[in-house]
């Protein structure tokens, strides 16, 4: 189900009801099709109009509402009570909010007196009845009493109506991977809503904020800030739509091997601990596993803690990354088993160097065979 996307809007007010022309293709007992556009059909009761309606005639029709893919309709002219025709339950009128009492407006709708109560005046609460005084307003007729000539009014529900056909209208505009703008409207631990227009909500949850890990959406969001989001799923009709933010940046997984290659050393920051291990931030957003048998060379580590603290800086080497699963395996030791900044890595790594010069005696002050038993302790 769609409808056209044209709206009359002025001064900033609220559009008026929309009308639309359409053509009757089916009478069925107590429905009447109305054909109102392209993919787009309503239905109305056929005691809405003056003489029995047949197929291929074509009226003017408000849009009441959606039900069941269809869109609930009423006559133009039933709606229409300026000319002073007897009002309807259900019926769109126009409303001259003449006074104001205790409970809510006092109004007129053509020659006859309406009343509409506070909590309908608005989707919202309305503390200032008075500055509506003097205003004409669109409203639904919610009862009618014919011995006291008086209708009660709605405002809230002909808004709702209204809300309907834009979150229709917007909904159907809508696709993944689709770049929004929107509006943070609430934010809760494990994310933040935003309002994407049209009566349309998305959530953006704490794992869709950044590359990084963010504990709690709120050290990001916060209520009326303006972010750009991407859509990621529409489920249900569009109550539950999932957005994102990260997809916005680029994906620092894409470029890590230049970063971080393997074999290469760095500097790191613990940032969680667990009894297998230490996960150790390379990067906002680049995380690595420095497991317990890569933690040190004189014991045996059972836990983490017993060697590491959280927000510790440590030294570490990059033993392999699998950008598939997004896993990076660390080490604390050197090639040869040697602790990254330990004497018997520098040893290790005076020994590398010889071998790389090709050298067959020891360089000068320099006892070739004690770094290689230096080097080597760790090991034994």
């Amino acid at each position: 189900m769609s409808a056209p996307s044209s709206s009359r809007r002025t001064g900033g007010q609220r559009p008026e009801p929309r009308v639309f022309k359409g053509t009757i293709v089916g009478v069925h007992g107590d429905d009447v099709i109305v054909e109102l556009g392209p993919r787009m059909q309503g239905v109305i009761s056929p005691l809405e109009f003056p003489t029995a309606p047949a197929v291929g005639e074509v009226h003017e029709f408000f849009l009441k509402g959606a039900e069941e893919g269809l869109w609930l309709l009423s006559l133009k002219n039933k709606a229409d009570l300026s000319a002073g025709l007897d009002v309807e339950v259900g019926a769109l009128v126009k409303a001259k909010v003449t006074g104001q009492n205790t409970g809510g407006l006092e109004c007129k709708v053509g020659a006859i007196s309406a009343f509409l109560p506070a909590s309908q005046v608005d989707t919202r609460r309305v503390e200032d009845l008075a500055q509506f005084i003097g205003q004409t307003l669109t409203c639904v007729v919610s009862e009618t009493d014919s011995a006291k000539k008086r209708v009660v009014l709605s405002r809230r529900a002909a808004l709702e109506r209204e809300q309907v056909v834009e979150r229709t209208d917007k909904l159907g505009s809508l696709h993944s991977g689709q770049k929004l703008k929107g509006k943070v409207t609430r934010v809760e631990s494990f994310g933040a809503f935003v309002d994407i227009g049209g009566g349309l909500e998305g959530l953006v949850h704490v794992s869709n904020m950044a590359w990084r890990r963010v504990e709690k959406a709120g050290e990001l969001l916060s209520p009326g800030q303006e972010i750009e989001v991407q859509i990621l799923e529409i489920k249900e009709g569009g109550k539950r739509i999932g957005l994102g933010m990260k997809q916005l940046q680029e994906d620092p997984w894409d470029t890590l091997e230049q970063r971080f290659p393997v074999e290469g050393v760095f500097k790191g920051r613990v940032v969680r601990l667990m009894e297998f291990g230490a996960f150790v931030e390379l990067e906002p957003g680049i995380e690595g596993l420095l497991h317990v048998s890569q933690l040190g060379t004189t014991q045996r580590v059972r836990h983490a803690k017993d060697v590491v603290k959280v927000d510790e800086s440590v030294e570490v080497r990059v033993l392999s990354i699998d950008k598939a699963q997004r896993r990076i395996s660390l080490s604390r030791l050197d090639s040869r088993g040697a602790r990254l900044g330990s004497e018997d890595a520098a040893d290790a790594g005076a020994i590398n160097e010889l071998l790389n010069q090709g050298a067959h005696r020891p360089a000068v002050g320099t006892n070739l065979g004690k770094l290689f038993q230096n080097a080597l302790k760790g090991k034994n």
